[in-house]
C-alpha cells in the first residue's frame, strides 16, 4: 500500500495546505467511502453537503468551498478534478505488466531491446523488432516482424501487434487488443469475394492509450494513423486507413469505417458508428450512440438516435417517423394551395 505525508503530497501537487500536514495518506477514495487515512476531493460545489458526513482524513477543494469543509485538513487548488487525477497517479499501486525477461519468452536473436526492458511469460518477439528503453511487454503477447515500439510504452497481457507496426513513446495498450490486423478489403469477382492483401501498416503516436479488446486495422495501401495523445476505450473497431487527429477521445464500442478522417481534440461518444471516406473537423463532439453518415465541417456538438422512452410513447414516435414522407408530401400540397390562394 502506498503512503505519503499530506504535506509532501501538497508539495507535489502544488496545493495550498490547510490543517495538519503530518497526516499519513494511504489512498484516494470517493467522498462517501473515504476513511481517516484516505484523501478525497470535491470537484462540484453541488455536493458541498456531503462534506458534513465525509470521514476522509483530508479533502481537495477550491477556496470558495473551504468554508463548508468540516474535515480537519484540506488541500486548496483551483481545479480539484485535475488534482485528483494527479494524486491518483502519485498514489497508484497498479503493478507493471511484467518484470525482467521471463525465461519462457521467445525472442528472436535479431530483435533489438533497449535498456531496462521487461517481457512477460510466453511472449513472442519476432525478427527485427525494436523495443525502446523501459518498455514493458506483458505475458502472452505477440510482437510481429519489424515492429517498432518506443520508450516507456506498456502492453498488458495477450496484446497482438502484427508486422511492421510503429508505436510511439509512453503508450499504454490494454489486454486483448489487436493492432495491425487486415482491413476488410475485398473485390467482388462475379459473386465471389477476392481478398485484397493489406499492404499498409499502423502508425501510433506518443502518449496514446488503447483500451481492452480494441482492434485497429492496418491500411490497404496507405497507413492507418493514430495521432499523439489519442485515448481509445475498450472494444472499439478502427478500420483500415482511418486517421485520428491529436488528443481525440473515443469512448467504448465505437465503430469507424475505412478511410475516415477525424480531426484533433474531438470526442466520440460510446457505441457511435461513423461512416467511412469522409472527414470530421477539429473540436467536434459526437454524443453516444450516434450514427454519423455525412462529413462534419463545423465544430460543435452533434447527436442522433431516439433516447429511451416508455414503450407506448416510443411506438407512437416510430409510427410517426415511418410516415414522415407521407406527412411531408401532404404538407407540401397544403403549402401549394395556400400560396396559390
Amino acid at each position: 500500500m502506498a503512503s505519503i505525508l499530506l504535506a509532501d503530497l501538497a508539495q507535489q501537487l502544488n496545493a495550498e495546505l490547510r490543517g495538519d500536514g503530518s497526516i499519513v495518506i494511504t489512498g484516494v477514495a470517493s467522498m462517501h467511502s473515504a476513511k481517516s487515512h484516505e484523501i478525497t476531493f470535491l470537484s462540484n460545489s453541488r455536493y458541498r453537503s456531503e462534506l458534513a458526513t465525509c470521514k476522509a482524513g483530508a479533502v481537495v477543494l477550491t477556496e470558495p468551498d473551504l468554508p463548508f469543509c468540516t474535515i480537519s485538513a484540506a488541500l486548496v487548488v483551483s481545479t480539484p478534478y485535475i488534482t485528483y487525477a494527479l494524486m491518483a497517479k502519485i498514489m497508484n499501486t497498479t503493478p507493471d505488466p511484467a518484470k525482467d525477461i521471463a525465461p519462457s519468452a521467445v525472442i528472436d536473436e535479431t530483435a533489438q531491446l533497449g535498456n531496462n526492458v521487461s517481457i512477460g511469460a510466453n511472449t513472442v518477439i519476432e525478427e527485427g523488432v525494436v523495443l525502446g528503453d523501459n518498455t514493458i511487454i506483458g505475458a502472452c503477447c505477440f510482437i510481429g516482424k519489424f515492429t517498432k515500439i518506443g520508450d516507456n510504452t506498456r502492453l498488458w497481457a495477450s496484446v497482438t501487434i502484427y508486422h511492421k507496426i510503429q508505436i510511439g513513446k509512453h503508450c499504454l495498450i490494454q489486454s486483448g487488443s489487436v493492432i495491425g490486423s487486415d482491413g476488410f478489403g475485398y473485390a467482388n469477382d462475379q459473386g465471389e469475394w477476392l481478398k485484397i492483401p493489406q499492404l499498409g501498416t499502423v502508425r501510433i503516436g506518443d502518449y496514446v492509450e488503447i483500451g481492452a479488446c480494441t482492434t485497429i486495422d492496418r491500411g490497404a495501401l496507405d497507413d492507418t494513423i493514430i495521432g499523439n495523445g489519442v485515448i481509445i476505450d475498450n472494444q472499439c473497431h478502427i478500420a483500415h486507413n482511418v486517421v485520428i487527429g491529436n488528443n481525440t477521445a473515443i469512448a467504448g464500442g465505437v465503430i469507424m469505417a475505412g478511410s475516415l478522417k477525424i480531426g484533433c481534440y474531438c470526442q466520440i461518444g460510446g457505441a457511435s458508428v461513423l461512416n467511412g471516406h469522409m472527414e470530421i473537423c477539429d473540436k467536434t463532439v459526437v454524443t453516444g450512440m450516434s450514427m454519423v453518415m455525412r462529413p462534419i465541417t463545423k465544430p460543435g456538438i452533434y447527436s442522433s438516435g431516439i433516447p429511451l422512452l416508455p414503450n407506448k410513447i416510443w411506438r407512437k414516435t416510430v409510427a410517426l417517423l415511418m410516415n414522415i414522407d407521407k406527412i411531408n408530401k401532404r404538407l407540401k400540397t397544403i403549402e401549394k394551395k395556400v400560396n396559390n390562394g
